[in-house]
């Protein structure tokens, strides 16, 4: 799944997602140069979780730990209130960890590629591994399709589109580039962003106010979307940052190259 070109939509709906939490975007907003080095932090993102999936257990412990030793130096603070809180408070690090999860699974599952709900459900249960590497107790993640859903019902009263999630939206729907890359970025950025947006949750589209688009119609951009970027040549898709599968072909061996045909094994 992680070696899924769609993977590129299904992170910045995390993002999306992400932001409609107020203490989490708090605090990313508080504690980021996301606005000047947005690339470079999807990079970084993108670096982790290949190598916490394709990485040895000793590369991923190490990534792990640096994020952690990060995350324990920061806080944020709440503008109603004053109080002064950890972002990695585990209700926060969950929150994360369930948008990622959710929007990985979600993106990919309807623009085309195949997986049983047992798959999905150990998709979901594998990645309680991810969760423990950042410090979660993972028997407090959830496991499975069930959890999942009982999770985002249980939050969904916390959720605003706040003006710290708006500046996200501006964001992601408009980064600053620099003028020669603007009309890249109307014609490739910007489709991408509509789409991860557009792929959202319904409660997500009331929070951020614009009317949801029809399902079938984001379904069939998804599934068009998933099978134009197919085509790319697998190695040619890995020979992009950050080329974790590579990597792992070459610890491994040939018989390791990641395959969609191969989730059923």
């Amino acid at each position: 799944m992680h070696g899924d070109p769609m993977m590129w939509v299904a992170g910045i709906r995390a993002l999306y997602l992400q932001a409609l939490h107020p203490p989490t975007v708090r605090g990313v907003l508080q504690n980021s140069d996301f606005r000047r080095d947005a690339w470079g932090r999807l990079m970084r993102t993108a670096d982790f979780v290949g190598t916490t999936t394709y990485g040895t257990t000793e590369a991923a412990e190490r990534a792990a730990a640096r994020v952690r030793k990060i995350h324990a130096m920061l806080a944020a603070t709440d503008p109603d209130t004053g109080e002064r809180y950890g972002v990695d408070a585990p209700e926060l690090l969950l929150w994360v960890h369930c948008a990622e999860i959710d929007s990985y699974l979600h993106v990919l599952r309807r623009s085309g590629f195949r997986l049983t709900d047992a798959q999905a459900d150990r998709y979901i249960r594998e990645n309680r591994v991810a969760a423990a590497l950042m410090g979660l107790d993972p028997e407090g993640v959830p496991a499975d399709h069930g959890e999942l859903a009982a999770y985002f019902e249980k939050v969904l009263p916390e959720l605003a589109a706040g003006p710290e999630a708006r500046e996200v939206d501006d964001f992601l729907r408009c980064p600053p580039v620099h003028p020669l890359l603007r009309p890249a970025r109307a014609l490739l950025w910007r489709r991408v962003a509509d789409l991860a947006y557009a792929s959202l949750p319904r409660y997500a589209h009331e929070l951020y106010g614009r009317p949801a688009p029809g399902t079938v119609t984001v379904t069939r951009h998804l599934r068009l979307t998933g099978t134009l970027l197919r085509c790319i040549p697998a190695r040619l898709r890995w020979q992009l940052p950050p080329k974790h599968i590579l990597r792992a072909m070459a610890r491994l061996g040939p018989s390791a190259r990641p395959a969609p045909y191969k989730v059923g094994r």
